[in-house]
């Protein structure tokens, strides 16, 4: 078992945040790391993979990727991107920071080793979409184009923000913070750093998601090196943890 963290559970949605638990990886990558592009060899990832669709039931050739560049760029799937690849050829995904989707069954998965996994989802089953959300990200609005991209009225969703690097770990330069507290308010800078999940719950409440409709995990990635990757705490050669969410049910169903 990997260890996940479900959230939306009772819901006709499922969304999932996965830790490092479980999985064949060894070194640096050890456990359930799912991304490939960091130096993990690719039948490990693989293995990773199919491992965690198996434990969750969903087909792994209806999962659907990007590649993550830190953009805002929202990919909306009719269909899997490119079938079969997530335990598959792995890579070739096209480029997106955030994926969304109307079609039951088909999951959309993001990765992180600090950066924010945030997940949504309209409460009737209609949509849901993951973004990854780092600062760039963040400070971008990869959020609210999320939110927009489920669409219909903001209050029906609800969203979930995944394990990233908390405040204490994540000092920035002071012009990040400035644009941090010029776009989210001085309160998601904290002395020297800026405080991430903050800054993605206030996101989601300025496009309209209700407060009490967000689900937070209270999860240091660089703090809780048992459970989670961390890219500042291990550098480049480290694995990668997933949010990943979708509508339950096969299309048609």
């Amino acid at each position: 078992m990997s260890g996940t963290i479900e959230v939306a559970t009772g819901t006709s949605v499922r969304a999932v945040f996965t830790t490092r638990r479980g999985g064949v990886s060894e070194g640096p990558f050890r456990g359930l790391n799912l991304g490939v592009a960091t130096g993990d060899r690719p039948e490990r990832v693989r293995a990773n993979r199919i491992s965690l669709c198996d434990e969750l039931g969903v087909d792994a050739d209806r999962v659907s990727m990007a590649r993550q560049v830190h953009g805002t760029r929202v990919q909306s799937l009719s269909a899997p991107s490119r079938p079969g690849r997530f335990a598959g050829g792995l890579r070739g995904w096209p480029e997106a920071d955030a994926l969304a989707t109307t079609r039951p069954g088909l999951v959309v998965l993001v990765l992180a080793a600090d950066c924010l996994p945030v997940l949504v989802w309209r409460r009737d089953g209609s949509g849901v979409a993951a973004a990854h959300a780092g600062w760039r990200g963040l400070v971008g609005g990869v959020v609210e184009k999320a939110v927009a991209a489920v669409g219909g009225e903001p209050s029906g969703l609800g969203a979930a923000i995944g394990p990233g690097i908390g405040p204490a770990r994540y000092t920035v330069g002071p012009e990040v913070r400035d644009r941090f507290a010029s776009r989210f308010g001085e309160g998601v800078v904290v002395g020297d750093a800026v405080h991430l999940a903050a800054a993605a719950r206030g996101a989601l409440v300025g496009a309209g998601v209700a407060p009490a409709a967000i689900h937070t995990v209270e999860a240091c990635t660089h703090e809780d090196e048992r459970r989670f990757f961390s890219y500042r705490r291990d550098g480049a050669h480290t694995g990668r943890q997933a949010g990943l969410v979708w509508i339950a049910g096969e299309e048609g169903a």
